[in-house]
């Protein structure tokens, strides 16, 4: 399997992560001493209350990009691992086309979302959850974003490659199946009720047995699959790297 990573898009995240983190602390800080002496100087309390509220919302946005892109083992690494031993027909992007994780081959285009959200995760009455106690409300808080509607998310992920594909079939019954996949990467993550959810759901670790039925089928013959993987790489402003595989 080519694995094929935007390490410019990625070294732009983390950095973002970095120092939205960094600076938001500072900005809480700042924000916190000036709130302990405007009792003495009362013209510093609403210095003091923006940089509290600025300092909460930056360390929020930095909090984000580190859950998404600096956990270690990085997202993209578990996807990789996971499908590990796909043969060479196979080409998985990383942050390189439209949407940010795509597998191409002979038997059609997935996209991967990846969500790394733990506790249950269940979908009923048209509704996604996500129990697990106190502690779940503090990392909502504090460290982790809420599941929200990835259903939706997804679905723009799918018509961004969709768009591409249309520049390469002109005919639309050409058009390969491209299915969403939602995978969920903690390994505290329980999957509950998730069947009739309108998109699968599984654990990173399920995705490759999940996937080994259908790589069976051959729906895209070389040269088509090839084409789609130049228009992706295009799109996605030809900045991916194919990383090289360990000996």
């Amino acid at each position: 399997m080519r694995v094929v990573l935007n390490e410019k898009r990625l070294k732009r995240y983390l950095n973002i992560a970095k120092w939205g983190s960094l600076t938001g602390l500072i900005l809480f800080f700042a924000g916190m001493y000036l709130t302990f002496n405007a009792e003495q100087n009362p013209s510093w309390a609403p210095w003091a209350f923006a940089a509290l509220l600025i300092g909460f919302l930056i360390t929020q946005v930095g909090i984000y990009y580190g859950n998404r892109y600096g956990r270690m083992p990085r997202i993209d690494q578990l996807l990789t691992r996971a499908l590990k031993g796909l043969s060479r027909e196979y080409t998985l992007y990383h942050y390189a086309t439209p949407a940010s994780h795509v597998l191409v081959g002979p038997a059609g285009v997935w996209v991967l979302v990846p969500k790394y959200q733990r506790g249950n995760i269940s979908y009923r009455k048209g509704r996604w959850r996500q129990s697990g106690g106190p502690l779940l409300w503090y990392l909502r808080i504090f460290s982790q974003e809420g599941l929200g509607r990835p259903d939706l998310e997804i679905q723009d992920e799918v018509q961004a490659v969709l768009k591409v594909l249309r520049e390469v079939f002109e005919d639309e019954d050409r058009l390969p199946p491209v299915e969403p996949i939602l995978v969920f990467t903690s390994p505290k993550a329980q999957l509950v009720d998730v069947e009739d959810a309108p998109v699968k759901a599984l654990k990173v670790d399920d995705l490759k047995a999940y996937l080994k039925p259908k790589l069976k089928r051959r729906v895209l013959k070389p040269e088509e699959v090839k084409r789609i993987c130049q228009a992706l790489e295009e799109a996605g402003g030809n900045e991916g790297v194919e990383l090289k595989r360990k000996k």
